[in-house]
């Protein structure tokens, strides 16, 4: 199995919040977004934006993803603070391990724990995802029991303010984009809660308790019994769109530094 396989899948848009909440965790992204993205205007732009990206690396022709390479390393070259650089190969390193984690964890809580070669294939696919977002191939850990080292130690390093805090409101409740989105995020949130610890849960002022708690663990068990049985124009449409998006033709080239 490797990340073609399970990427596909429309369930990994459940665990997007919870790996954005995560980036804007580490202050150097969290305050950044804050600073010089349009969140306010249309909060769900980061996450459609990652997915595109993916899609198009994984799946998309090479000139496909040629083009969202070149759109993402363009829109980061300007974002740049006294303590952000979003080229920064450490915090490329960060929002591609949340990327990483945030699906391996939904995918299990469906279909399961995947056998250890099928983990450590799909964890070497989001290593290659990583660099094409210019983080050095080398940063990625090496195997998943490395990978599980540097994870405990940035998440003991993150920090949620009320600037940070702030945004994350802002995601989560959003007053400006379509309807149907805005209608549809109460479950995104209680999703996204539900798949934070309970440290970042409360550093975000996430409201939890026994009860949600036992509804969450309800509505996993309910979906890894109905979700597998959809048919599979359903779980990949999100992934035939966004790819339809994307126009198959040789990026511009790019002016001399």
């Amino acid at each position: 199995m490797r990340l073609k396989d399970m990427g596909d899948e429309a369930l990994l848009l459940a665990a997007g919040g919870r790996a954005i909440l995560l980036q804007l965790a580490n202050p150097a992204v969290g305050h950044a977004v804050a600073e010089h993205s349009s969140f306010a205007a249309d909060p769900t732009r980061r996450l459609r934006h990652t997915l595109t990206f993916v899609y198009a690396v994984v799946w998309g022709t090479p000139n496909q993803a040629a083009f969202v390479t070149q759109m993402v390393n363009r829109a980061h070259a300007p974002v740049k603070s006294p303590s952000y650089d979003a080229t920064d190969p450490a915090l490329q390193l960060w929002v591609n391990a949340t990327l990483y984690d945030s699906a391996a964890r939904i995918y299990s809580r469906v279909y399961g724990q995947l056998s250890d070669a099928d983990a450590d294939a799909i964890y070497q696919d989001y290593g290659a995802i990583g660099a094409a977002l210019q983080m050095p191939r080398e940063l990625w850990p090496v195997d998943r029991a490395a990978f599980a080292e540097y994870w405990n130690r940035a998440v003991a390093n993150l920090q949620v303010d009320d600037e940070i805090r702030a945004v994350a409101q802002t995601l989560l409740h959003p007053k400006t984009g379509a309807l149907w989105l805005r209608a549809a995020m109460p479950l995104a949130g209680f999703l996204t809660a539900g798949l934070l610890s309970a440290d970042l849960r409360a550093a975000f002022a996430l409201p939890w308790d026994a009860g949600r708690q036992k509804r969450f663990d309800r509505l996993m068990r309910v979906t890894a019994m109905l979700y597998p049985r959809l048919p599979k124009r359903l779980r990949y449409w999100p992934k035939k769109y966004l790819l339809g998006t994307i126009p198959d033709r040789a990026p511009a080239p790019q002016p001399a530094a």
